[in-house]
């Protein structure tokens, strides 16, 4: 629709490997305005040629980050469409494990500066991820506006009003998903790893958890259906692991969340996807 604002955020294993077209074909139905992407893989191979043709294939404008020798091969991307978002710069924030991609721009005819940012936190650190989280709350500081796409490899911390069973880690099989999912409790026992979650959304809430939003003011309680694993059993119960999230002002716009779990998505990655939609003519108004 004209009037709204349509943003996807997916984190595709190896970009789908011999599927990478039908990921293509599954993202054209939703016709994204912003798009996040994970799990980017190869699209910086041969002058980035993947990266350009993903993009015209959607008729959106790429970016994503560079691969690091010796650190993960999966870059993250963001992905716009060059009529609504018009583009300043993009930076990449270098990390230990993956970096994270902000691209900083405007609504057409607008003045207000929002960044995009693309993040897929490590799977292996639950101190990493906090440093991770701590890096994106500064895109925030001193009162900028944002928006967020990520696989956060860790879980939401208000788990009071989470759909998704509970993970009881005792009966966990997968003992290395265990150590890298879990941090000492205070009785020494080990718990979910929610810190990147109580970071961003916690506290004064730097970033408002559209999901969470989406479940709990808007009446959407399918928003916070869980995210992954889609394909395995040997982690516990699937959980609410992808998050969009945004400041305040960009999240008064939002209209709804839909989490997109269906076959067409679970034969191309172990994650499910997410749609949010928001008032374009809100947001032009709001970032004028």
């Amino acid at each position: 629709m004209a009037d709204e604002l349509v943003v996807v955020s997916w984190n595709v294993k190896n970009n789908g490997g011999v599927n990478g077209g039908d990921v293509i074909s599954l993202l054209q139905k939703l016709k994204p305005d912003i798009l996040f992407r994970q799990g980017f893989s190869e699209v910086t191979h041969a002058g980035k040629i993947g990266l350009h043709g993903a993009g015209a294939l959607l008729g959106l404008t790429p970016f994503s980050t560079e691969p690091k020798k010796g650190r993960s091969q999966n870059p993250v991307g963001v992905l716009v469409n060059p009529s609504i978002f018009e583009v300043h710069a993009e930076v990449e924030h270098d990390l230990p494990w993956r970096p994270i991609l902000q691209v900083k721009g405007t609504f057409v005819g607008g003045t207000r500066p929002l960044s995009l940012l693309s993040a897929h936190l490590t799977h292996f650190d639950p101190s990493i991820r906090q440093t991770e989280a701590l890096r994106i709350t500064t895109v925030a500081d001193h009162c900028q506006s944002a928006l967020v796409g990520m696989d956060a490899n860790s879980y939401p911390h208000r788990y009071r009003d989470e759909v998704a069973e509970p993970i009881d880690w005792g009966f966990a099989a997968d003992p290395v998903h265990y150590m890298h999912r879990t941090i000492p409790g205070p009785d020494g026992e080990r718990i979910s790893d929610m810190r990147p979650s109580e970071i961003l959304t916690g506290g004064k809430a730097i970033f408002t958890d559209l999901a969470h939003y989406a479940g709990t003011s808007l009446d959407q309680p399918d928003a916070l259906k869980p995210t992954s694993n889609l394909w395995r059993d040997d982690q516990g119960p699937r959980q609410r692991t992808d998050w969009l999230l945004a400041t305040s002002d960009v999240a008064s716009a939002l209209q709804s969340v839909e989490v997109v779990d269906g076959a067409d998505v679970a034969c191309l990655s172990d994650h499910a996807l997410l749609v949010a939609r928001f008032g374009l003519a809100e947001l032009r108004y709001i970032f004028a």
